[in-house]
């Protein structure tokens, strides 16, 4: 019997709201809510893969890193998202493995620590824009520009900051093991963060960068690797929305794929906010997936029955 597979993909803010310290309790506790979520998607029969976001959680490591890197060693980028994918990857694993027990549900859950292949050619790598980490002062800024080589900018009278490119995924490195544990039946917590990236350097050789993937798109290469039937895309919104945020806002039940990139290149979606998603939607169908479903976490169970959300489509 052929598997029903779905690729989940929320935000780092679900673990680490906006406003919240990042208190462990508290990153403990919205981890539990999150898995929640995710029972509703198992429970419609779907062996599940999860990938979430980091922004928060490796901004909090960086800060760290910083006020002690006088007495211990920092890390780069890509090592700091190895980190969070292993801390977040316990707190969601063991609040699913709970919420899995409370319903009787006989799953396995694994978090698989997710290198990503990027491009090092890259057009995003002459052209950094992604800050990350903590406020530097002009002197402080200089100096790591000068001795690190990192590009940093100022930001908006708050001082300066690093920024890092964000290229586009192009393949999974561990992707045999992933696509035979999904098909094995097992739920997996994988690319969090949007994955580890890494380069094939001049040897033929992993060699890891510091950039930011968009967990979006990394998302959608996931499920298009191993042919998810179904790719979820959690938001702050209930539906994708026309005119967003105008008295003329017109809420979407359902986009074809000729509808989105019509939109998409009229400016409907954003590049900081909307755009990436619609783009990795449009991307998962046409590449032979079955449908998308781009709603908020809230309405997640109303849009697994069709009232809520938006659904992507190759077609109607």
């Amino acid at each position: 019997m052929k598997r029903k597979i779905a690729v989940i993909a929320f935000g780092g803010n679900a673990i680490l709201p906006i406003g919240q310290k990042g208190l462990q309790s508290q990153q403990m506790k919205k981890a539990q809510k999150a898995a929640s979520l995710m029972i509703d998607v198992i429970k419609k029969g779907y062996d599940l893969i999860i990938v979430h976001g980091n922004g928060p959680q490796v901004g909090n490591l960086l800060i760290q890193m910083e006020e002690a890197v006088n007495k211990v060693p920092p890390f780069s980028l890509e090592v700091c998202d190895a980190m969070t994918e292993g801390s977040m990857g316990f707190m969601l694993e063991k609040a699913l493995v709970n919420e899995l027990r409370k319903n009787s549900i006989d799953k396995q859950v694994a978090t698989l620590i997710t290198q990503v292949i990027v491009d090092k050619e890259d057009p995003a790598f002459k052209n950094p824009t992604k800050p990350v980490g903590p406020f530097y002062s002009q002197y402080r800024a200089q100096m790591l520009k000068r001795e690190k080589k990192w590009t940093m900018i100022e930001d908006s009278g708050r001082g300066y900051r690093k920024v890092v490119p964000s290229p586009r995924p192009i393949d999974i490195v561990p992707k045999s093991i992933l696509y035979d544990l999904i098909h094995g039946g097992k739920i997996i917590i994988a690319a969090g963060g949007g994955g580890i990236p890494v380069i094939i350097n001049g040897r033929g050789l992993f060699q890891g960068v510091e950039a930011v993937i968009d967990k979006d798109f990394a998302s959608s290469l996931i499920a298009r690797e191993v042919k998810a039937g179904l790719f979820i895309i959690l938001t702050n919104v209930s539906r994708v929305c026309l005119n967003f945020g105008s008295p003329e806002e017109i809420p979407l039940r359902t986009l074809t794929i000729p509808e989105a990139q019509k939109h998409l290149d009229e400016g409907q979606f954003p590049p900081g906010s909307m755009g990436p998603k619609i783009k990795a939607a449009i991307k998962y169908v046409q590449s032979g997936g079955k449908e998308v479903i781009i709603t908020s976490a809230n309405h997640l169970r109303a849009a697994l029955i069709n009232r809520s959300g938006t659904k992507i489509i190759a077609e109607e």
